[in-house]
């Protein structure tokens, strides 16, 4: 509390400070200041507004969003009122009347105490059009400010998120605004312009339309599994759903059978919505049948914020991984040079969501075991059974670089954690041929698997967190495709002989690990399983 009153106490003496300096100014200068609400309808005394402010301050009867960035912008004006204008002021409340496209609230910027204000300009008293003045400004400094960074803080919604992008200056952005007289131009600069995002507005539009005009789609119940062939009272619910769904299916609504045609088209679903593809209709399958227009419309709503906290910027070359839909795609130049499935972190061992830039590739690699794999794996697996070191073809290293022998370290006690444990190069080794570092605090980089038949699976949250790449040795060469004493053979030779080798890339290429449940694919919306359980966290907290 007494922290509070030393706030507000140094709030308005900075106000107060403010308001003398503006009047000595004027007084010294000769300064007259004219007041044009005649034909405005918004008061121009920088006198009255300032004195306005710090009384409000004072009297704590003004809420501000963004009270510093508003108190940096009228001292730096003295205090001359910026909303003269009707087109910009009009603009601004066209921007929050309409800001529910971009999947913002307009109720979270005032937006009726604009409609009633601005409509009815010439009733306000100088104290009431000193009010709007500053919430105008301070309504602009929010907009912009979740326009850009989004209204929610990543950090506090996912285990481990560091992208980190330019900062916005907020109080210069709204001079440029005033100063351009465009408020349009200047907000929609800060949006996200990512193809991705703006096919996520052209579904939200459509989802809004579809979640007023759906009733209320039977629940199917949770229960037990139905594998193909088998009966089950719910099969015909299923069936309709489907057919609800758009997709089209022949089906008898007396029969309970999961079929060869309620499998097919199960697995069209499945595909479809990032389930995997079996035919089996177990809780994940029920749980996005159950999904009606408004879930997906809320599922849009929170693609579109996690968009506001990506980088503007990812480059002109650039890896970029979508963790929930398994693909990783190679952009230069604003053009997609390839793409490969991929197999990501479980729920239990996210793949964090983070940027870096790809240093160098290593062939016929070793596995130094990461510290979660050790701690949780490795420790508990060599304690129950010595010889589990061995049969994985592990080594173990103290902390000088020494081959230490297993039987002489007492696994039950803690003490293996002290050791480093390393597998060999080789065909059982879980990195495969190569892998692709882009040094970081989390020990994450993509990796090719001999497990080669998992990417056939279409849910592949498979990991300890690394990024596992479909044809990763290919995907190696192209990053060193501009180093010509590094051909295609010579890479294909250097595997061949089974040697660890690591060959620096000299491209500037980034890796982003980004997370996306909806995006547009052939003029259609698409979504995939929420696998680290976040969209509804996110809409929930839009909307508290």
């Amino acid at each position: 509390m007494l922290k509070l009153k030393a706030q507000i106490f140094c709030f308005f003496l900075f106000f107060t400070l403010i308001f003398t300096s503006c009047r000595d100014n004027k007084e010294q200068s000769g300064i007259e200041t004219s007041n044009n609400s005649e034909t405005t309808g918004i008061l121009t005394d920088s006198e009255t507004i300032s004195e306005f402010f710090a009384d409000s301050i004072a009297a704590k009867d003004l809420f501000l969003q963004r009270s510093e960035e508003v108190a940096a912008f009228y001292s730096k004006r003295k205090f001359e009122p910026v909303w003269v204008n009707p087109k910009l002021r009009e603009s601004l409340f066209e921007n929050i009347q309409n800001i529910d496209k971009e999947g913002l609230d307009p109720e979270d910027y005032n937006i009726k105490y604009f409609e009633e204000s601005l409509s009815n300009l010439e009733n306000l008293n100088q104290e009431d059009k000193s009010r709007l003045e500053i919430s105008l400004t301070d309504n602009f400094l929010q907009l912009a400010h979740h326009l850009y960074y989004g209204k929610l803080d990543p950090i506090k919604i996912f285990e481990i998120w560091d992208l980190k992008k330019d900062d916005v200056d907020l109080v210069r952005l709204l001079d440029k605004a005033i100063n351009q007289d465009d408020i349009d131009k200047t907000l929609n600069s800060i949006k996200p312009d990512h193809p991705v995002y703006l096919g996520l507005k052209k579904s939200l539009a459509e989802y809004a339309k579809l979640s007023t005009e759906e009733e209320n789609i039977a629940t199917i119940t949770s229960g037990r599994t139905i594998k193909p062939d088998e009966n089950d009272p719910r099969i015909p619910a299923i069936a309709k759903r489907l057919e609800e769904l758009g997709f089209s299916i022949k089906y008898d609504s007396l029969a309970n059978k999961n079929n060869k045609e309620i499998q097919e088209t199960i697995k069209e679903f499945q595909l479809q919505y990032g389930i995997h593809v079996d035919g089996v209709i177990g809780p994940g399958t029920i749980s996005s049948l159950n999904k009606g227009s408004k879930d997906r419309y809320h599922q849009i709503l929170a693609n579109m914020e996690r968009w506001r906290w990506f980088p503007r910027d990812f480059g002109d070359h650039y890896i970029l991984v979508n963790i929930p839909n398994y693909k990783l795609t190679v952009v230069k130049n604003k053009d997609t040079i390839s793409t490969h499935k991929v197999m990501v972190g479980t729920q239990a061992r996210k793949t964090p969501v983070f940027s870096d830039e790809i240093q160098y590739v290593v062939y016929n690699p070793t596995w130094t075991i990461p510290p979660t794999i050790k701690k949780k794996d490795v420790i508990p697996g060599a304690a129950s059974n010595i010889s589990y070191l061995k049969n994985r073809n592990l080594t173990v290293y103290d902390a000088n670089g020494n081959e230490v022998d297993p039987s002489t370290i007492n696994f039950g006690s803690g003490e293996g954690m002290n050791y480093t444990y390393r597998q060999k190069a080789g065909s059982s080794n879980p990195l495969g041929q190569v892998k692709i570092i882009y040094p970081n605090k989390y020990l994450i980089y993509l990796h090719d698997t001999p497990s080669k038949a998992l990417f056939e699976r279409n849910s592949r949250a498979e990991s300890s967190g690394c990024v596992r790449v479909q044809d990763a040795i290919e995907l190696s060469k192209y990053l060193l495709k501009n180093r010509s004493e590094y051909s295609p053979e010579r890479i294909d030779e250097i595997i061949a002989s089974g040697k660890t080798k690591q060959i620096e890339v000299t491209q500037k290429v980034k890796v982003h690990h980004l997370y996306w449940t909806a995006w547009r694919e052939n003029g259609e919306a698409r979504f995939t399983a929420d696998i680290y359980g976040t969209d509804k966290k996110i809409y929930d907290l839009l909307n508290e």
